[in-house]
């Protein structure tokens, strides 16, 4: 345990840091009474020189705890991290006015007092930098799948787990309901699993169901929420049965990541979406998934579906958009287009070469993309 030393300032009882990125545990009171001296500064010198002996004190805390253990002692704290506390001082102290000055600091103190969120998420607005593990732009570059945990890569098809993280951070809370009508062995479930949120899953194929159970059971549930995988026909099941069945009425986050046509033949199934036999076909069975899924999604919630194009008979085939159209007329808004990079597919896998001759003779790109379409349900939408 780690103690200021007396003619240290009682601002930082205690704390722990390996680094600049890990949080420090602050007296919330003392703090703000910091930040209030701070704002009662009357001139920009004095306040440039209060703001560099407050950032020396946080430096010198960083360092002095690095790599320590310590325990939180005080009535209130407050976890901040070190990298984000000296920025919006820095900002501070580069004001050209007092009452510039005085404006970030206010800013600075709501950080610390006040939760601002849209509603949809648990992300705190007032302290907005501090996300920078959330995705805002719409061209994902993704350099490595996450295989932590129990998430595995054996199963044909599946997206990454990044994918529904992301979607979840974003468009849902803690203790909320996230549907994916394709779960496939599970990736939604345990990334919903993971951040707090209840999750269902519906697979048509009860091998891959079963797996999927496997997986999300041995995923540490440390939220103590519920994740059920259901063997059904996502175009047919009865979602407000299963839903009762957990003492609910809705889900708040709907995800699919279908087959992309015949491009992976997953079963034998006639029911199957691989095994549509045609385009048209392919469709109407996701058109009917669609709108299965979405009579149990709150009014005002998102949807994200994932899907690629697909080459047939020497042309491009655009079955991401066909599918995006789809969509939008069963009461959704199209809220983003997101890009997302895959490098290699257990299709391409070893064959980098082939598939660049094979480019370079038929005139056409090699895929290295696929689509997430975030839709967003209108009011009066069934």
């Amino acid at each position: 345990m780690h103690r200021a030393a007396p003619q240290e300032s009682l601002l930082f009882d205690e704390c722990s840091l390996d680094c600049d990125d890990t949080p420090l545990v602050l007296d919330r009171r003392e703090l703000l009474d910091t930040i209030l001296r701070l704002r009662q500064v009357e001139s920009m010198l004095p306040l440039r020189i209060a703001i560099g002996e407050f950032q020396q004190r946080v430096r010198k805390l960083a360092n002095g705890m690095a790599g320590t253990d310590a325990e939180q002692e005080v009535a209130e704290s407050v976890t901040i991290e070190a990298r984000y506390l000296l920025a919006d001082l820095q900002q501070v102290s580069d004001s050209r006015s007092v009452e510039r000055a005085r404006y970030y600091l206010d800013r600075l103190a709501r950080s610390i007092t006040e939760v601002k969120t849209n509603g949809i998420n648990d992300i705190n607005l007032n302290r907005w930098k501090e996300y920078d593990d959330v995705y805002t732009d719409s061209l994902w570059v993704v350099e490595r799948r996450d295989n932590s945990g129990v998430h595995t890569a054996g199963y044909w098809g599946n997206f990454i787990p990044q994918i529904p993280n992301q979607m979840i951070k974003r468009y849902t809370r803690k203790g909320e309901w996230v549907l994916d009508a394709f779960v496939g062995c599970g990736t939604t479930l345990i990334e919903s699993q993971r951040l707090g949120r209840n999750g269902i899953g519906i697979e048509l194929q009860d091998s891959i169901a079963s797996r999927a159970r496997e997986l999300v059971a041995a995923e540490p549930n440390l939220q103590g929420v519920c994740s059920e995988v259901v063997t059904a026909d996502c175009t047919l099941v009865d979602y407000k049965s299963i839903l009762q069945a957990c003492a609910q009425s809705s889900v708040q986050l709907l995800i699919m990541h279908p087959p992309y046509f015949d491009i992976i033949k997953f079963s034998d199934d006639p029911r199957d979406l691989s095994n549509a036999g045609s385009v048209n076909r392919f469709l109407e069975r996701l058109s009917q998934a669609v709108d299965n899924a979405a009579s149990v999604l709150d009014a005002g919630r998102y949807f994200a579906l994932v899907i690629g194009d697909k080459y047939a008979a020497g042309e491009w085939i655009p079955l991401g958009f066909l599918a995006m159209d789809q969509v939008r007329q069963h009461g959704f808004g199209l809220k983003s287009v997101i890009v997302k990079n895959f490098e290699d597919t257990t299709a391409k896998r070893s064959q980098t070469d082939l598939w660049r001759y094979r480019a370079l003779a038929g005139g056409f790109y090699v895929f290295k993309h696929e689509y997430v379409f975030v839709f967003h349900k209108k009011r009066g939408a069934r």
